[in-house]
């Protein structure tokens, strides 16, 4: 089966240095040239992302994030092609993030997901629960989790 048969490739981009070695990682695992998504799931408040330098917004107004979210996702696509993927950005509103993450990657028939996990475990793993974790437990879908290097 070659890479144009397979479904995109999902990533889960948050704008973090994790979600960045994510992408990186999979540039060097994966055969250059696949389709792909990436994704930045966000929401008011606390939105969920790390937007690009220099983008400032009230996290109150939905407008604003939402573009945010979208320059964030765009950033994210731009590492993607720069990693060997044909990338295309999304930005789409959802809580908890991992529902965001599962959703999409059933609507574009993702062949995987590609996310990075901060690792947390113990107490703080508990109360924080993991993106990353929750993803894998509830998609049916293959997950690629990138720890950061030690």
């Amino acid at each position: 089966m070659s890479a144009g048969d397979l479904g995109p490739v999902l990533f889960a981009y948050d704008g973090s240095d994790l979600a960045r070695l994510a992408i990186e990682e999979a540039g060097r695992q994966l055969e250059p040239g696949r389709n792909a998504v990436v994704l930045t799931v966000w929401r008011e408040f606390a939105v969920g992302f790390v937007p690009p330098p220099g983008v400032t917004f009230d996290a109150a107004a939905t407008d604003e994030v939402r573009k945010a979210a979208e320059e964030t996702a765009a950033q994210g696509a731009s590492m993607a092609q720069a990693a060997g993927f044909r990338a295309q950005s999304l930005a789409v509103k959802g809580a908890p993030t991992w529902k965001g993450i599962a959703r999409v990657a059933d609507d574009r028939d993702a062949s995987l997901i590609v996310l990075g996990t901060h690792g947390k475990s113990g107490l703080t793993g508990i109360f924080l629960g993991s993106v990353a974790a929750a993803v894998a437990e509830h998609s049916g879908r293959t997950v690629l989790i990138v720890h950061r290097r030690a």
